[in-house]
């Protein structure tokens, strides 16, 4: 690392205007960053992380957002000032960036290998075979399995963890001098996430690449950073070395953030409550098409014989790898992808029913999907997301429909005054509690979370669970919760199943798995997520 920064954001103050207010959503922020360091960002959703990186260069739209002071400098030069022209060839080139929402910055009408093929010839001038070449190293190097057969994929046919490990393939393939990493790792694995981390940190060896790395996960800041700062309410309360960060916090916040971790373990269930749900000899395969004609060659077995019993009241942690078959196992359950097998639900046959058949049974069974984003309808405000579900299945008044919002959004933390606005207003944990209250609206037996808490903060993840926990309590509800974060099923979970490339490897008694797991690949997934909380050396 060389003494001169090369990154410096000196005083900076960003704005968004409505109508004719002004509204500071960061204030004075000052940052620097070297050649070859990493540097955290932290803290709660809406602190302000993602508008001070996008800042940097300059993707915000102007207006309505402007900069009352500051000033933002890249080797030496101003890019707070600088016009179009410059920022283009500075963009991509000289600084990468990885977004949040993989599903909504990659193309849904083009294969892998034209969107990467793309950055490849804008940036480094290659084409044909070179190109295709430097695309497969970089996703063998981000974990994407047989990356070669799977240039012809479109990203709805990957994985939530697929997609986002293609974005950061996109990113580095331009041999950035900084890359900012929005939650690059938010829908990953443990496992995976070490990979990533793991190849991050070599990159940016190799490359001399700096890297502002926004999480809200202390966790990933603990093995990753060299230095942290961190964030609230649009201002920076704390910057320290990471290592006297952790064991010397200063400011209230960061003990605050540090001590967010998942607690406790699920309500042990009394009785012996009915069977809600039993599946048995579950099946899922995608066909593998080839060739001109679009052929059918193969089977892809995403889910192979998986069976298991869910009391009412019971939760099942499902977990494994992206790509293991846990969102897929949900999709099917909910009679969204076609299956082989036997899905009985309160004593009634799922897998024998028409689509007209099903429709009593939706508002039983809700689900709240992993990209809150591509799951929310820009266009509709927060209260006609949350009530949409009241429209299709409940006859109710327009005032009942609006009390019914406003008690949804307050049992998931969000203030029902802002439900006029629109979800592009809202950050990624707000967006989540959005789409878990609409979930709720409808009060169902069985809610299937794939990954509800995988983009919230820690202090707002243990809020959500603690929600979860008293909305299972209360009304007695069943819960699939699919999650790569090992802490959170436990603090949940009454079951867990482990899956590996659509097999189940290990099911059974939640604790006693964490506490004496039985197979290896479930001894690595404990032991992976163990290592994110041991120290950098």
């Amino acid at each position: 690392m060389t003494d001169t920064p090369l990154l410096q954001i000196k005083n900076l103050s960003v704005a968004f205007r409505q109508g004719n207010q002004l509204r500071e959503v960061v204030s004075d922020v000052t940052l620097d960053i070297r050649a070859g360091e990493t540097l955290a960002l932290v803290g709660e959703s809406g602190s302000g992380k993602s508008v001070t990186a996008l800042s940097v260069l300059r993707l915000l739209p102007s207006p309505p957002v402007s900069y009352p002071q500051g000033e933002i400098l890249f080797n030496g030069k101003s890019l707070l000032h600088a016009d179009e022209t410059t920022l283009r060839g500075i963009r991509g080139n000289q600084i990468s960036m990885i977004f949040q929402e993989p599903m909504v910055s990659l193309n849904p009408l083009h294969t892998l290998e034209k969107q990467l093929a793309e950055v490849l010839m804008l940036h480094r001038g290659l084409r044909g075979e070179a190109a295709r070449g430097e695309i497969i190293r970089c996703l063998d190097r981000v974990g994407i399995r047989q990356a070669a057969a799977r240039l012809k994929d479109f990203p709805h046919q990957l994985s939530g963890g697929e997609r986002q490990r293609v974005m950061i393939a996109m990113a580095v393939l331009t041999q950035p001098k900084l890359l900012i990493a929005d939650e690059p790792t938010t829908a990953l694995d443990v496992s995976v996430q070490a990979q990533i981390l793991s190849l991050l940190d070599e990159l940016k060896q190799e490359m001399g690449m700096a890297m502002l790395f926004i999480t809200h996960n202390l966790r990933i800041v603990r093995r990753l950073a060299d230095n942290v700062a961190v964030m609230q309410h649009g201002r920076l309360v704390e910057q320290q070395p990471r290592t006297t960060l952790f064991s010397q916090p200063q400011h209230p916040y960061t003990r605050q953030l540090l001590l967010a971790e998942p607690q406790g373990r699920p309500q042990p269930l009394t009785g012996e409550p009915p069977i809600l749900l039993e599946v048995k000899n579950l099946n899922v395969g995608f066909p593998v098409r080839r060739g001109f004609l679009r052929r059918t060659v193969s089977v892809k077995h995403a889910v192979n014989q998986m069976s298991f019993q869910l009391r009412r009241g019971e939760s099942l942690g499902v977990v494994g790898e992206s790509g293991s078959g846990k969102s897929t196992t949900g999709l099917a359950l909910l009679r969204l992808l076609k299956s082989q097998g036997e899905i009985w639900f309160d004593g009634q046959p799922l897998h024998t029913f028409s689509r007209q058949q099903m429709l009593p049974f939706r508002s039983r069974i809700q689900v709240v999907f992993q990209d809150p984003f591509s799951a929310l309808n820009p266009r509709f405000t927060v209260e006609q997301i949350i009530a949409e579900g009241l429209l299709v299945h409940r006859k109710v008044t327009q005032k009942e429909r609006e009390q019914a919002v406003i008690r949804a959004m307050q049992d998931v933390g969000l203030d029902p005054q802002t439900r006029q606005r629109y979800p592009t207003e809202f950050s990624g944990g707000q967006r989540q509690r959005i789409a878990i209250a609409r979930a709720l609206i409808l009060e169902p037996e069985m809610l299937i979370l794939d990954e509800p808490t995988s983009s919230l903060d820690k202090s707002v993840q243990a809020q959500i669970l603690a929600i979860l926990s008293e909305l299972q309590q209360r009304r007695s509800l069943t819960y699939l919760f699919i999650s790569h974060d090992l802490h959170v099923v436990r603090a949940l979970c009454h079951q867990l199943m482990v899956l590996q490339n659509g097999e189940v490897v290990e099911q059974g008694d939640c604790e006693q798995i964490f506490t004496a797991p039985q197979q290896a690949y479930t001894r690595e997934l404990l032991a992976a997520s163990d290592a994110f909380d041991t120290q950098k050396e």
